[in-house]
């Protein structure tokens, strides 16, 4: 892992294991708590980081525990893709995973405990009922059921147990104070019934805790000193506090707070990324525009690239968005160091260099990667007919047009020196080939009479190039925010997130490339080959554009 930075959730555990610390003596031990109803996303990635980074920096363990105490969404493929995006982050819970609904008998006994001491009354307040009863500021909330006599509500929690009720008949409600200017303390609900399937359970539960009371109780059974979460749970301390305070727990965990860190152009809602896919907006969870790990993954970033972007915003006690080119720098930095080169045409036309023999080819060593000294170096081959990116010719080219046009000269990349002399059109007028002349003293693209060549471009062999797909992503919504604009989110959906180019021309060299081989397309961009890429017809997804945007 890398080094860490020390940021105030650090602070805050130093002084508890200082001597008269709270957890004096004791090891560190925080826990990830995902729920296993979607894909996990980039904002979870961070989550994921922070508490591992803190059981890191002091030694102590990480739980992955999954909160499974909602059954409806709940399913085995988000258990296990969670699971393997955390593992490709780099990051290991070792032997210590968990699911919260392990806990669903203990909690239960709990639960029975609070209303043995008159902490805790069944309800029958319909939904709406308890909406209209909950008060207002300094209007106190108020329950009819709330001097309930402890043997009903023990009965009737029994009974609700045993499926006697339909679902939304009644409630089990922590005993704490109505007149709470928290509204999370005016006798929250801690249990309702579900009569839903449950993904590891079965059928064998209809009455499901509520995630402020088995949270809390889930920490403290697995010894848990320091429970870490976003920003929107502070106000939700007060009730985590008072159940540890209340039921017979083995431990006291601590929690505390840290600001969410959203993207721009984007969406962190599980719920929206959710309704993406479902209506399809997106090919999946998976679709390279979407902010999921599984997305980003197959998008083209890379584990380094994410822990460097986690390490590079920091944890904050505010929440606060986060520009995606700071993202993308990331990414390139990474790749920048570690992918290989390679040449590919994406709109090409063909150009002919008319005095060179028809029947020749020659082959140029070129380096892999001009980072790395153990990359090594390929063979490109050469002929009369290349392949060139339709905008490296222009009939008419503006000022400071560094390309070819009729009598300008260009370098090949690693090839030669050519000079443009014509081109030819198609009935509609449109560019189909454009001929030129080669230097055969400039081999290697370097002149021997000391003139300057202002252009190089990038080209591919026709006799052996590869023909592939390419996939070019842009921002999945239109505005920075789309959560914060008027109308619904779907409506700041960019039309143009995605184009797809066929019929690519690419090296022959990466005729077999596999998911997730990632190339420097020069000139062009970072690619990476896609999970739908096979042999004989790859398919490649722009990961990040070479030009960086990032203001650092």
């Amino acid at each position: 892992m890398e080094e860490l930075s020390k940021n105030f959730i650090h602070t805050f555990i130093e002084e508890d294991i200082a001597p008269g610390g709270r957890f004096e003596g004791m090891r560190i031990h925080t826990r990830l708590p995902p729920e296993p109803n979607g894909y996990p996303h980039i904002g979870h990635g961070m989550a994921f980081s922070i508490s591992m980074n803190a059981a890191e920096q002091y030694g102590g363990l990480c739980n992955l525990r999954f909160d499974d105490t909602n059954p409806e969404k709940e399913e085995d493929e988000f258990v296990e893709a969670i699971c393997d995006d955390i593992r490709w982050l780099g990051l290991d819970w070792e032997d210590r995973l968990y699911f919260g609904s392990d806990y669903f008998e203990k909690t239960y006994e709990l639960a029975v405990g609070l209303i043995k001491k008159g902490l805790a009354y069944i309800c029958e307040l319909s939904p709406e009922e308890f909406k209209e009863k909950r008060g207002d500021i300094g209007i106190p909330a108020t329950s009819p059921h709330r001097d309930r006599p402890i043997e009903e509500s023990l009965d009737l929690f029994q009974r609700m147990k045993n499926k006697e009720f339909p679902e939304g008949a009644m409630t089990l409600r922590a005993r704490i104070d109505l007149a709470s200017g928290n509204f999370n303390m005016r006798d929250p609900v801690i249990y309702r019934i579900k009569y839903a399937h449950h993904h590891r359970q079965g059928d064998k539960w209809c009455i499901y805790p509520m995630y402020d009371f088995a949270h809390p109780i889930q920490d403290a059974l697995e010894h848990i000193t320091h429970s870490l979460c976003s920003l929107e749970y502070e106000d939700h301390r007060p009730l985590y506090d008072w159940v540890i305070d209340n039921t017979d727990v083995p431990s006291r965990p601590r929690q505390i707070e840290f600001g969410r860190r959203n993207l721009d152009y984007s969406v962190m809602s599980k719920r929206k990324l959710r309704r993406l896919v479902e209506e399809g907006y997106v090919s999946g969870w998976d679709d390279p525009r979407m902010p999921t790990l599984r997305g980003l993954r197959r998008r083209g970033y890379t584990p380094a690239s994410i822990r460097d972007f986690c390490q590079r915003i920091g944890v904050g006690r505010t929440s606060n968005s986060i520009e995606y080119a700071l993202l993308e720098h990331c990414l390139r930095e990474d790749l920048n160091q570690n992918a290989p080169r390679a040449m590919a045409v994406l709109r090409p036309i063909k150009l002919v260099i008319t005095n060179y023999p028809v029947d020749e080819s020659e082959s140029f060593e070129v380096e892999n990667n001009p980072n790395d000294e153990g990359a090594g170096f390929r063979n490109v081959t050469f002929t009369r007919e290349l392949w060139i990116e339709s905008d490296d010719f222009m009939v008419e080219p503006p000022k400071k047009y560094n390309r070819l046009f009729i009598g300008n000269e260009v370098r090949l990349k690693s090839a030669y020196i050519v000079k443009c002399t014509g081109y030819e059109t198609d009935a509609d007028g449109n560019v189909t080939c454009v001929t030129a002349e080669y230097d055969p003293e400039t081999k290697g693209g370097t002149t021997q009479d000391g003139r300057k060549v202002r252009g190089t471009i990038h080209w591919v062999d026709t006799q052996s190039a590869i023909d592939a797909e390419m996939r070019i992503y842009d921002n999945l919504f239109t505005i920075p925010d789309p959560d914060g604009g008027e109308s619904d989110f779907t409506e700041y959906l960019n039309p143009n997130s995605l184009e797809i180019l066929r019929n690519c021309k690419i090296e022959k060299s990466l005729e077999s490339v596999v998911a997730p081989d990632a190339y420097q397309f020069l000139r062009l961009g970072y690619f990476v080959a896609d999970i739908d890429s096979k042999p004989g017809n790859p398919i490649f997804n722009r990961a990040v554009a070479l030009k960086d945007s990032f203001k650092k």
